[in-house]
């Protein structure tokens, strides 16, 4: 398995921010409430059962899923991939120096909870819904899947052999086909009218193949009401059953998973939307695993000022490789690089990571996280000249008074008070900023600019190896949700993705970095604060920093 980066590593230690309801929840036994599965509060948005697709990866769906949908391998507590042997193994085929080949073979024993096998089938759907190669999917992101050139084996054959194109020996190989990606491939072919997927894809069928595109982009979106497992299938310890009528999902032991039986029969994940803020508020709540701030008043989201003093003192955790980021559209008032980088001249970076990144420095870097060992040498390095407000400049740029639409995923008390903060600021240099609610991050509705995190993500994100979400930055990907298109960065990134060497790895960073602060199409500003944790009857809560949060081992939690 290849490593990131790795050269010396800078301790960074974020404050988190422990609102009083959840204070309570961290430390109380919450004995009123009867013991009827535990409840799980998160920030995800989930508005659908798969977290590949655009909604699914940016709504933070694995925080509840990555137990009901498993693959190859998972994010392990500190996103490093971990392989996931219940599911079967994966290993390189020696030989060839040219190509990477890898071997999968599922474990004889790997069944869906409805009955069906995992097979080649799956394996083959999630190779063409995410390389991009293929007609109307709507993946999250292409990386990795867009180097794998044949995916070969039989409908319904146990194993698979994945060749990737000459020179793309992808780096986080290991990631692919790994937990959340592996969906169901008999219920789409079910849904399409065809008897397997395989015969379509590889024929290129555009009726049978857009029948099952569209089912893989929306067939497993999630309404209120019971759950019918032939369409939501699981393929881990738990399995869905229902929906609440304001977006909470349950989860239940899956009968037919053939490893180790989980701890709890049931677990509610409380996303965001949903009654997680009540649950918090009730002492309700055995494990939380959400954005700082994002449940409370604007005021109580204002700063480290606002920190109640009762309960334990706030945690001290590392910050994990997410960051929060002003993305900037790349059309509109935000055509030219030149107002881009004015309105980031009166953003106050300095004082948003003091007051809302809850002490934490300004963050530097588009493409390496603070959970990254290459941190050190390189965050000192960018962003100087952004590194307090500059009214006159921003001004004198502009030339001209403009308004700028920031939008943000509701509820977010934190980033709402963001927006304000950069408000009160550019309001001097002629910058009118208005704050734009939304349900989903989203360009399309004539916002100027998101707040987001690593990955165009609103909730949990990121991962040791950042790979995966570099392809933020390359020209045509999904994950280049601001259409930000610069040939030189996506050929550098593109060489990223396969390079083990260290130096050349950090002088395309550094190219990356250098044409990134010079176009701006997003502005870091610190790393993510999130509040994780078990309150004082649970065992086995292992906070995680990746994108799949906490909930990586939600088999393993248990009650005292």
């Amino acid at each position: 398995m290849v490593t990131p980066i790795r050269l010396a590593r800078r301790p960074v230690v974020v404050a988190i921010l422990v609102i009083a309801g959840l204070i309570a929840t961290l430390t109380a036994c919450s004995g009123a409430k009867e013991p009827d599965g535990i409840d799980y509060v998160t920030d995800a948005t989930l508005s659908t059962y798969n977290p590949a697709t655009v909604a699914g990866s940016s709504g933070g769906a694995l925080m509840a899923f990555t137990r009901t949908l498993g693959g190859f391998s998972y994010l392990g507590p500190d996103g490093r991939v971990v392989p996931d042997t219940d599911v079967g193994t994966a290993t390189v085929v020696p030989g060839d120096t040219d190509r990477l080949v890898v071997r999968y073979e599922f474990n004889p024993a790997a069944t869906f909870s409805d009955g069906s096998a995992l097979d080649c089938d799956d394996l083959v759907l999630t190779w063409a819904a995410n390389s991009g190669r293929f007609p109307g999917f709507a993946p999250a992101t292409t990386a990795g899947y867009r180097d794998i050139d044949t995916v070969d084996c039989a409908d319904g054959q146990r194993s698979a052999t994945v060749t990737f194109a000459a020179d793309r020996p992808y780096r986080d190989w290991a990631a692919l086909f790994g937990m959340g990606t592996l969906m169901p491939a008999h219920v789409a072919a079910r849904a399409a009218g065809v008897g397997s997927v395989i015969a379509p894809i590889r024929a290129r069928s555009s009726g049978p193949l857009g029948a099952i595109a569209r089912f893989w982009n929306t067939g497993w979106d999630l309404k209120a009401g019971s759950v019918d497992e032939k369409v939501f299938p699981s393929v881990g310890p738990y399995r869905l059953t229902s929906v609440n009528s304001d977006g909470a999902v349950r989860l239940e032991a899956n009968p037919r998973w053939w490893g180790e039986a989980p701890q709890e029969d049931s677990i509610t994940v409380w996303p965001r939307g949903s009654a997680g803020a009540s649950v918090l508020t009730d002492d309700d709540a055995e494990v939380v695993d959400v954005a700082t701030g994002t449940y409370e008043t604007t005021e109580g989201a204002s700063g480290p000022t606002a920190q109640p003093t009762v309960g334990r003192p706030p945690t001290q955790q590392d910050p994990g490789p997410a960051v929060d980021q002003l993305v900037f559209a790349t059309t509109g008032v935000f055509a030219d690089p030149a107002t881009r980088r004015a309105v980031a001249a009166c953003v106050p970076r300095d004082r948003l990571a003091a007051d809302f990144g809850y002490g934490a420095d300004p963050w530097n870097l588009h493409l390496i996280g603070p959970g990254d060992v290459a941190a050190a040498e390189l965050n000192t390095q960018y962003g100087s000249d952004f590194a307090r407000v500059d009214i006159p400049r921003a001004r004198g740029a502009l030339g001209r008074e403009i308004t700028v639409r920031i939008g943000f995923v509701e509820p977010d008390a934190r980033r709402g008070a963001m927006i304000a903060a950069i408000a009160e600021s550019c309001s001097a240099a002629g910058v009118r900023v208005q704050a734009v609610p939304q349900a989903r991050p989203t360009f399309d509705r004539g916002t100027d600019a998101l707040i987001l995190t690593t990955g165009s993500s609103t909730a949990a994100s990121g991962a040791l190896d950042p790979t995966r979400d570099s392809y933020a930055f390359v020209a045509g990907d999904p994950a280049d949700i601001d259409r930000f298109v610069d040939p030189q960065v996506s050929a550098a990134i593109s060489r990223l993705a396969v390079s083990d060497d260290e130096e050349l790895r950090l002088n395309l960073v550094r190219s990356v970095e250098n044409a990134l602060w010079t176009k701006l199409p997003a502005l870091p500003l610190f790393a993510t604060p999130r509040t994780r944790g078990g309150s004082a009857a649970m065992t086995a809560v292992v906070p995680g920093v990746a994108r799949s949060g906490t909930g990586w081992n939600m088999d393993r939690w248990s009650r005292n």
